[in-house]
C-alpha cells in the first residue's frame, strides 16, 4: 500500500507491506459551512434576535479586547475579523477603532514581530483597531486572584481593562485539557507564565485527557479563571482536517465550550475495535507540524491507538525546528526517557520542560521512529530515533511474528482514540 501523508506544507510517501493488514484511522465526515464570513454574521446576529444586543451597555468611550491565536493554530483570521468587526461598529457605531485592541495570544511562544503581527491581521482587515502580540513575560498584567486550585489568574493588562471581552479560538481535542475553546485563548494564551504553568500542572490527574470535559481538571480551572475574568463572549470554530470550518458557535464561553466539544467529539473521536501492532501518524501536516514541540501532540494522541511495547512512526516536519528553548535545554540533560520521568517528577512541574516529561510518557511505553526535517543529531539529543519512513515500517512489519495491525493516523494531532462503549465527554 501506497500512502501520502500530509507533512509540512506538502506530502510525504509511506510504502506498508502486503504482508501487513492496514486500516486508515480517519475523523468522521461533517459538512462544512457554505461561507465562515456569513455563518459568523449570521450567529452573531442571532445573539441580539431575542432581546438586546450584547454590546448595547458600550458607549463611545468604551474599550474592547478580541484575544485570537497566534498563526501555530490555523484559524482562517482574514475571514474572522472583518466579519467580527462588522458586526461590532454595527451594532455599535460610536465606537472609536482606536479603543479596541485585537491581542494576538500565544501563551509562552515567543513574542510576535511588527512583521508577523501585520501577516496575521494586515491593517486593512484591523480597520484602526490596534494590533499587539502578547507576551506571557513581559506584557503588563492585571492580578485577579487565584483560582480554587491554586492557579494565580494574571491576565495581559490590554484584555483586563476593557469594558467588553471577547475570546476567538478553535475548539479542538487536547490531549490534557480535553477539548481547546471557550476561555483558553484568554486565560492560557493572554497569561501569565505563571498562570499557564500551574494550570498545566494539573495534567497529571487521571482524568486530565483527551476528550474529557466533566472532572478534567485542567479544563475546569480554566473554566473557573474565565469566570473570573469576566470574558463577554466567546466565538469559536470547529474545523474539520480539510481546515474547512463545520461549525461556528458565539455565546458564553462555557455554553459554547459543551456545544462545540459535542460537536469535536462527534468529527474527531474514532473507535476502535482493537489496538494496533504499529502505527503511522501524520500530525497533519503544517501548522500542526510546525515543529517538534507542537508535534508531541500528535505522538501522544496517536499512542492510545497501539499496544503496549508497539511501533509508532511520527511524520513531522518541524520546518522551525524544536520550537522550545526550555525544552531542549531540559532534554538534553538526560540519556533516556526513564532518567526524565524520575527528574521531572522530583522537580516539580515546570513549562516548556513538561513536554519532555510528555515526550518520555510514550518513550517509555512504545518504540518510536520520527521522520522530519530536523538534524538526526538534534532528534537524538531528544531522544528520538529519525528514520526513513517506508524503510523503518518495513522493518517492523518483517520482523513481526504473524501479520501486524497497521493503523495509519491523517491528522494524529486531532484525531482521538477510544475502545468500544467508553466514550466519554
Amino acid at each position: 500500500m501506497e500512502l501520502d501523508l500530509k507533512y509540512g506544507t506538502g506530502t510525504i510517501r509511506v510504502h506498508i507491506p502486503e504482508s501487513a493488514q492496514a486500516q486508515i484511522l480517519e475523523p468522521n465526515q461533517l459538512d462544512p459551512v457554505d461561507s465562515v464570513e456569513q455563518e459568523l454574521t449570521n450567529v452573531l446576529f442571532r445573539l441580539g434576535a431575542s432581546g438586546p444586543s450584547p454590546t448595547d451597555r458600550l458607549g463611545k468611550g468604551a474599550m474592547v479586547a478580541i484575544a485570537i491565536p497566534d498563526e501555530t493554530r490555523p484559524l482562517p483570521v482574514k475571514k474572522i475579523m472583518p466579519a467580527l468587526l462588522s458586526w461590532l461598529f454595527g451594532t455599535q457605531p460610536e465606537l472609536d477603532p482606536a479603543k479596541v485592541t485585537i491581542v494576538v495570544g500565544g501563551g509562552l511562544h515567543p513574542p510576535l514581530d511588527q512583521t508577523t503581527l501585520n501577516r496575521l491581521v494586515p491593517p486593512e482587515i484591523a480597520g484602526g483597531c490596534l494590533v499587539i502580540g502578547h507576551d506571557a513575560n513581559q506584557s503588563p498584567m492585571v492580578d485577579y486572584g487565584h483560582t480554587s486550585r491554586g492557579t494565580p489568574v494574571r491576565i495581559n493588562a490590554q484584555i483586563a481593562e476593557a469594558d467588553y471581552k471577547i475570546v476567538v479560538g478553535q475548539i479542538d481535542p487536547h490531549q490534557f485539557v480535553g477539548f481547546t475553546g471557550g476561555s483558553k485563548g484568554i486565560i492560557i494564551g493572554c497569561g501569565s507564565s505563571a498562570t499557564i504553568e500551574h494550570n498545566h500542572s494539573l495534567m497529571f490527574h487521571d482524568l486530565a485527557q483527551v476528550g474529557i470535559v466533566h472532572g478534567n481538571p485542567v479544563r475546569e480551572d480554566l473554566n473557573e479563571a474565565g469566570e473570573m475574568v469576566g470574558i463577554d463572549l466567546a466565538v469559536n470554530f470547529i474545523m474539520a482536517p480539510s481546515k474547512e470550518v463545520v461549525q461556528v458557535l458565539a455565546g458564553d464561553p462555557l455554553q459554547m465550550l459543551l456545544k462545540g466539544a459535542a460537536t469535536c467529539a462527534a468529527l474527531y473521536g474514532v473507535e476502535i475495535e482493537e489496538k494496533f501492532d504499529i502505527v503511522v501518524a501524520s500530525c497533519g501536516g503544517y501548522p500542526k507540524d510546525i515543529c517538534l514541540y507542537q508535534a508531541q501532540k500528535g505522538l501522544n494522541l496517536a499512542s492510545q491507538a497501539v499496544k503496549k511495547g508497539g511501533h509508532i512512526l511520527l511524520l513531522a516536519a518541524s520546518s522551525q525546528g524544536v520550537g522550545d528553548d526550555v525544552y531542549f535545554d531540559y532534554v538534553s540533560q538526560f540519556t533516556s526517557p526513564e532518567e526524565v520521568l524520575t527528574d521531572f517528577k522530583k522537580q516539580g512541574f515546570r513549562m516548556g520542560a513538561h513536554k519532555a516529561y510528555l515526550f518520555g510518557r510514550t518513550l517509555n511505553e512504545f518504540d518510536v521512529a520520527v521522520s522530519s526535517e530536523l538534524d538526526a543529531g538534534v532528534l537524538h539529543t531528544c531522544q528520538l530515533r529519525a528514520a526513513d519512513p517506508s524503510k523503518v515500517v518495513g522493518e517492523w512489519v518483517d520482523n513481526f511474528q504473524g501479520t501486524p495491525l497497521v493503523g495509519v493516523i491523517p491528522n494524529a494531532n486531532t484525531t482521538y482514540f477510544y475502545r468500544r462503549g467508553i466514550k466519554r465527554q
